[in-house]
């Protein structure tokens, strides 16, 4: 088993010193570990069913109601008082998860109006469709995790690549992407975005797409500098007189260098990547209607202010998620940074 290197343990025991980031670290991994399994947390549907010696798993099979002796073949409504009676009628057993409600499911024994207000039945209370806030805060949470951390990830790859290339190259070569990255930036992303939902509902990878094409420059410019820096040095000019190759010099000998920057804003880059999906939602040109978005309850807050449950719920969500980003972040900067590293 390869050995940590003194540098990198001297750089986790500095992130660990920042209490406040490491904690933060702790924290925000069990809450998207938690909902990485929510459909095992809220859901609609049992984990688990006996009927009639039968063993069930409709969280993961969709069974026609036909199979707990109904009359249609369609997939069983286990909400449904006649199928409850069909299973637990029998002496058959349902095993439900911690909330009865998935993101889109609509409580319809509601005793008010929708939006209702919280209550033991809807903990943070229903939006103005009758649908659990609870559900779709744990579903959009990990939606908006996700779609930032693909985000992040992709843009990275991209950003760290064409920066590799400016800075090692550099001359007309440095100076052609340099012309082409001011004008790609100034192409109003917005705006597309608005003309392209006019065309086409824009969905998770759609919107992954078109973000993607407008964020991979945030990199450029941090590791572009490293390598303009680092391209010259005695060891780079050593491996050339040993006729090591270009990409083995760009990628085993520069590369490292260049990750420490590009690590240590990587966590700023996730929070502007949620940042931006929410921001999208709220406005109406994010993910497709009826998805679980933080930045839809935003909206559904701001439609509705005789609800404070709506807005009150999302802000404090997306700020728990946000803050807890940034400490981290800062935990990280503070790890790479040679004048603590050292010490």
């Amino acid at each position: 088993m390869r050995q940590v290197s003194p540098l990198n343990r001297r750089r986790w025991r500095n992130f660990k010193a920042n209490r406040r980031g490491f904690i933060s670290l702790w924290l925000f991994g069990i809450l998207f570990s938690v909902t990485l399994f929510a459909e095992f947390l809220a859901n609609d549907k049992p984990l688990l069913v006996l009927h009639n010696g039968g063993v069930y798993t409709p969280v993961f099979v969709a069974y026609p109601e036909t199979d707990f002796g109904g009359d249609f073949a369609t997939e069983a409504d286990y909400r449904d008082p006649f199928v409850i009676e069909l299973i637990e009628g029998t002496g058959g057993t349902m095993v439900w998860p911690l909330l009865r409600y998935s993101y889109d499911t609509i409580n319809l024994d509601l005793t008010q109006p929708a939006p209702a207000p919280p209550s033991g039945d809807n903990w943070l209370g229903t939006d103005d469709q009758g649908r659990d806030v609870l559900a779709r805060l744990i579903y959009g949470f990990r939606i908006s995790v996700l779609f930032g951390l693909s985000l992040t990830i992709l843009s990275s790859i991209i950003g760290v690549l064409a920066g590799a290339v400016q800075g090692y190259f550099g001359g007309w070569v440095d100076l052609g992407l340099q012309r082409f990255i001011e004008i790609w930036t100034s192409v109003p992303s917005l705006y597309l975005l608005i003309i392209i939902a006019a065309v086409i509902e824009p969905g998770f990878f759609i919107l992954l797409g078109i973000l993607l094409l407008f964020s991979w420059v945030s990199l450029v410019g941090v590791v572009r500098a490293e390598f303009f820096r680092a391209r010259n040095f005695e060891y780079v000019e050593a491996a050339r007189a040993l006729g090591v190759g270009t990409l083995t010099i760009m990628f085993r000998h520069l590369l490292p260098n260049a990750m420490v920057a590009t690590l240590t804003f990587m966590p700023f880059i996730l929070n502007a990547s949620i940042t931006t999906l929410t921001s999208l939602d709220f406005l109406g040109f994010g993910l497709p209607p009826g998805s679980p978005s933080l930045g839809e309850l935003l909206a559904q807050g701001k439609a509705n202010l005789q609800a404070p449950w709506l807005g009150l719920s999302g802000f404090f969500t997306i700020a728990i998620m946000l803050s807890l980003l940034i400490f981290i972040g800062e935990a990280v900067r503070d790890a790479f940074d040679p004048r603590k590293t050292l010490a």
